[in-house]
């Protein structure tokens, strides 16, 4: 981010405005979320996919299982996360011990919107009060209550915002695009998955590839499936080539 005249006296400090109503640790946050990996998120007729772009520093020698981006809140959430890892590992702490208590106090599963909002309030609070930083990671929280199938945003200020087909991380602007052209209300889970990965291979850099993304669906009656590696790929073999139509097929 180019810094601009001035702006050193107003980024030390996340309780400091700047004179045109800026929180610059806000917008340097949003920044990690952007340096960070791809992730996507498609609803279906009864469910709700999540794709994740793993990046492995060391493809040959770390363990792929430990870099996980797509994480299981309850029995019907689960959140992509993008940014920095460890601050999304602290949020889903938070999220899993929020949806643990509604059980408890309540009997039954959180809605998913009120968790999101839990998980909002939470990172808001981090910009709002002094010696401590805004969480540098989005999440974005999908799944299904007694209202239907849902999916969201978090941003680091705390804001949220429900889509149909969202992206968020890395390069996200390709992956937006292609959903604003091809997603469709009332597909199918085969559809979404070849849609996710479609979009998530829009917003790949030169030479990237689709090997190492993770995906699951959240579906009611069915829960979080996570897809084994293998599904995945023959799912990537359906993709259609860039501009062209799906291939036939079952995965």
């Amino acid at each position: 981010m180019e810094m601009q005249p001035g702006q050193m006296a107003y980024d030390r400090a996340i309780t400091v405005f700047s004179p045109d109503g800026r929180l610059f640790q806000v917008e340097y946050a949003r920044e990690a979320v952007r340096r960070g990996a791809t992730t996507a998120g498609v609803v279906y007729s009864d469910g709700v996919v999540l794709i994740a772009d793993r990046r492995i520093p060391n493809p040959k020698l770390a363990e792929a299982a430990s870099l996980e981006k797509i994480h299981q809140i309850d029995e019907n959430i689960a959140c992509a996360t993008a940014g920095l890892v460890a601050d999304a590992r602290v949020l889903v702490d938070y999220a899993r011990l929020s949806a643990q208590i509604n059980r408890v106090t309540y009997a039954e599963p959180m809605s998913v919107e009120l968790l999101v909002r839990r998980i909002c309030d939470y990172k808001q609070q981090y910009t709002q009060f002094g010696g401590v930083r805004p969480f540098g990671t989005a999440l974005l929280v999908g799944g299904y209550d007694d209202g239907g199938v849902h999916l969201f945003e978090t941003e680091p200020s705390g804001s949220l915002t429900s889509f149909r087909a969202a992206s968020t991380g890395g390069n996200k602007g390709p992956v937006m695009d292609l959903f604003e052209q091809k997603y469709r209300s009332g597909m199918d889970r085969d559809s979404a998955i070849l849609l996710a990965l479609e979009g998530l291979r829009a917003g790949l850099e030169e030479g990237g590839n689709l090997s190492q993304v993770e995906v699951c669906s959240v579906q009611v009656g069915d829960g979080m499936v996570r897809l084994p590696s293998e599904e995945i790929q023959k799912y990537v073999q359906r993709l259609p080539p860039v501009g062209g139509s799906p291939r036939s097929g079952r995965a």
